[in-house]
């Protein structure tokens, strides 16, 4: 199903960007997900081969109608509906973000400290990740207590890990191979 989800989240992405409202279609696409998620009765709505398909539309139009979302996620869901594709609205937001992060090269970049980094701090580590890995990066924090000091930088697949506990994992696999 990730291809398929891959694949439907690729089109909605040509049609955002070319109409200008990508950042727009990501965030209606959240919301609607997760109302879908939220609804055993939406989903069931939807999915229901019982339901005829110009009852589901006419549903989905006042709906969104309602959220006061586009025309371009209103076009979307109806396609999902007509091709029995919404059980695919759990996994389309990320793959929407991903599929439009790497058209904008842009990367997403985890950092977990041992403690909260100041606005300074977060300013010129998002400045220096953006020097390495040459592209616009969008950086999420976190925070584990479990880390004496340091950071972990996670790109993707890519772990730095300069965590004090790591550099004192390797200084103990020296000293004891040595």
């Amino acid at each position: 199903m990730k291809a398929l989800t891959r694949r439907y989240a690729s089109a909605l992405v040509d049609v955002a960007l070319e109409g200008g409202v990508a950042e727009v279609v990501q965030q209606e696409l959240t919301e609607f997900a997760e109302l879908w998620g939220g609804s055993p009765e939406l989903r069931n709505f939807l999915a229901s081969p019982a339901v005829p398909r110009d009852e589901k539309i006419t549903f989905l139009e006042k709906l969104i109608a309602r959220m006061g979302a586009s025309a371009v996620l209103r076009n979307f869901l109806c396609v999902l509906v007509d091709h029995h594709r919404t059980a695919l609205l759990a996994e389309l937001p990320a793959a929407f973000r991903a599929e439009l992060d790497q058209r904008l090269g842009i990367a997403e970049v985890e950092v977990t400290s041992p403690n909260a980094l100041s606005r300074s701090e977060q300013d010129e580590l998002h400045r220096a990740l953006e020097r390495f890995t040459g592209r616009q990066v969008r950086v999420k924090y976190r925070q584990d207590a479990g880390l004496i000091g340091g950071l972990v930088v996670r790109m993707g697949s890519t772990i730095l890990d300069g965590s004090v506990r790591s550099q004192l994992a390797r200084l103990r696999t020296q000293l004891v191979s040595g």
